[in-house]
C-alpha cells in the first residue's frame, strides 16, 4: 500500500472511531471523588466494593460511610428519570398497574441498588413515577406497553441525565 493510501485509510478509520465513541454524560449525582472501597451509605445499607454500589449479606466492618446517588436524589427529590402515565385505562386498573410498577422496580433493585422509584404522584388525570435511574423508567414502561399494550413515548435528555417517559392508553 502507497504510503497515501496509508494516509487516507487512517484518516477514514479515524472518522468512523470519533463517530462511535458516545460523548460523557454528566450525572451531578456521581461521586466526585474516588470512593474508597468498600464504602457503606448509612441510608440504604448498599455497598460500594469492586467499583459499583451493591447489596452485600454482611455489611464490612469499619468500612467509611458515603450517601449512595440513589439516596443523595432521594434526599433532594431530584429524579434522574420519570413515567407519566395516563389514559381511561389507567383509572380503570390502577391498582394493576401500580402493582407492575412496583414489581418490575423491586426485580430491578436486586442486581442495581441504585435504580429506585422515589415517589409516586397522582398529578390531574396522570399518575407519575419518578426514579433514581434513567434506565428504570424505560424497563417499567417497556413492561407496561407488553401487558396492556397502549402508547410508549421515550425521550431522554443526554445534557441534564434525564429520562422522561410517557405511557398512555385510553
Amino acid at each position: 500500500m502507497k504510503e497515501r493510501d496509508i494516509h487516507r485509510e487512517r484518516q477514514r478509520h479515524d472518522t468512523i472511531k470519533s463517530h462511535l465513541i458516545e460523548p460523557h454524560r454528566h450525572d451531578p449525582y456521581k461521586a466526585r471523588h474516588k470512593l474508597s472501597s468498600p464504602s457503606v451509605c448509612p441510608q440504604c445499607g448498599a455497598v460500594f466494593c469492586d467499583g459499583r454500589w451493591q447489596w452485600v449479606e454482611q455489611t464490612p466492618e469499619g468500612a467509611p460511610k458515603e450517601v449512595c446517588p440513589a439516596c443523595h436524589r432521594a434526599n433532594d427529590r431530584f429524579p434522574a428519570g420519570e413515567i407519566v402515565l395516563g389514559g381511561i385505562f389507567l383509572k380503570a386498573h390502577r391498582d394493576e398497574i401500580l402493582q407492575l410498577v412496583r414489581n418490575i422496580q423491586e426485580d430491578q433493585n436486586v442486581e442495581h441498588p441504585m435504580s429506585r422509584i422515589i415517589d409516586i404522584v397522582d398529578r390531574d388525570d396522570a399518575m407519575v413515577v419518578m426514579t433514581t435511574d434513567i434506565h428504570l423508567p424505560r424497563r417499567i414502561g417497556h413492561a407496561l406497553e407488553h401487558a396492556y399494550k397502549g402508547k410508549l413515548d421515550v425521550h431522554y435528555n443526554e445534557e441534564e441525565y434525564f429520562v422522561r417517559v410517557r405511557w398512555h392508553r385510553d
